[in-house]
């Protein structure tokens, strides 16, 4: 089950997971989502189940009550961003990065720095591409 794609409501809550460096609990998580979002504290918990079921989100049971859960991220941000990317890709692109790139960036503005941060990029990538070990994978 920790295949299935995470929801915009999913990510909401997951934003706010990841922004802290302790776990919340359900009701800690609702206060933050009631500034920008209309769900209940039940949604909330509901969103949360799922998330854990997904393997996304992990918890422990309070030491003093066992009804109150402690939340906190099972992946990191940046494995949800790249999973959820390359679906993003293979659903729009055919699965082509090329494409996906060429499309983003088709009517760019971009600042010097932002041409030379895709440089440093693609540069990177040119190595990787280079290494024997990469090929093997």
């Amino acid at each position: 089950m920790g295949k299935e794609e995470i929801t915009p409501a999913e990510w909401q809550i997951m934003e706010i997971i990841w922004s802290g460096n302790e776990p919340f609990t359900s009701a800690e998580v609702f206060l933050k989502l009631q500034e920008t979002s209309g769900m209940s504290q039940r949604m909330v918990r509901v969103l949360m189940n799922r998330l854990h079921q997904k393997g996304i989100l992990a918890y422990t049971v309070d030491t003093h009550d066992s009804r109150v859960y402690h939340y906190k991220a099972a992946k990191p941000k940046e494995e949800c961003i790249l999973e959820k990317s390359r679906r993003f890709i293979n659903r729009y692109f055919s699965g082509s990065r090329t494409n996906a790139v060429a499309a983003l960036l088709q009517d760019a503005v971009l600042t010097d720095s932002q041409i030379r941060e895709l440089e440093t990029i693609l540069e990177q990538s040119r190595k990787q591409q280079k290494t024997p070990s990469q090929k093997e994978r």
